[in-house]
């Protein structure tokens, strides 16, 4: 038996089960709010062209108007000035498209603390536990913070002191660009970096040095409770969009059972 035939029976008999880490897209899926002066993303629309009408008596089709970065989304690194020579979303590898992840549970932690802020020493703890983090894989931040994917106002957290939300410090982000063998970091939380971001040095401590590294983010994933801490094959599936920043995406986790 081939190994993609071996693969193909696991999944059918149930040996792999796949698991969709995808947040729904529609019109109510939480967008990030910058503050002005600076311009902000649109949420998603459907835009009808025709249903089962004049306009088209056999089919049904809608034009979308979306930001790449909505919803679950991949960031690439021109996203971000400090990647702004890297490559655009239509030239991710294939190899970071289709790659092994661990997912480092710190839920418990973020329930008692918004703004809890993963550090090295974390990462250290967990990889003394359960191994060395996948080269050319992907960590998974599991927060808790899914549960509150439906609501915007709940999801952003802000008050007059900005956003309330989980994510890394300055000295983990850095570490995760310059030191860790990853390709990519993925949370659950609107964006990459933590609410408070802004007062961190640098700022968006994520966005400025993991994706200055040429390495990838993923945002808004559903379902990081459903896997174990290794052992998962992620899927990615952006759209290829030839000078795109970024693009919504299907986030999917082969997980042996």
């Amino acid at each position: 038996m081939s190994l993609l035939d071996g693969l193909s029976k696991a999944i059918t008999g149930g040996a792999i089960e796949i698991v969709d880490l995808t947040a729904p897209l529609s019109s109510s899926t939480p967008i990030l709010q910058l503050p002005e002066p600076f311009a902000n993303t649109i949420p998603f629309r459907l835009e009808e062209i025709s249903r089962y009408d004049e306009r088209g008596p056999r089919w049904y089709w809608n034009d979308i108007h979306t930001g790449e970065h909505t919803g679950t989304h991949l960031d690439v690194p021109v996203h971000w000035v400090s990647g702004k020579d890297g490559h655009d979303v239509s030239q991710v590898p294939l190899k970071t498209l289709v790659a092994p992840a661990v997912v480092l549970d710190f839920s418990a932690k973020a329930a008692g603390n918004p703004d809890f802020l993963l550090s090295v020493d974390d990462i250290r703890e967990w990889t003394a536990e359960h191994g060395p983090l996948p080269d050319g894989g992907w960590l998974l931040y599991r927060t808790g913070w899914d549960v509150h994917s439906a609501d915007q106002e709940a999801f952003l957290n802000a008050d007059e002191a900005g956003s309330h939300t989980p994510g890394v410090s300055a000295d983990c982000a850095r570490w995760l660009a310059e030191e860790a063998p990853i390709t990519g970091f993925g949370v659950e939380t609107v964006g990459t970096d933590a609410g408070q971001a802004p007062a961190l040095e640098p700022m968006f401590p994520c966005h400025e040095l993991l994706l200055g590294a040429g390495k990838h983010g993923l945002t808004q994933l559903q379902n990081l409770a459903s896997l174990p801490p290794t052992g998962v094959l992620l899927l990615v599936s952006p759209l290829p969009i030839v000078g795109g920043s970024g693009s919504p995406a299907r986030v999917l986790a082969l997980v042996e059972r």
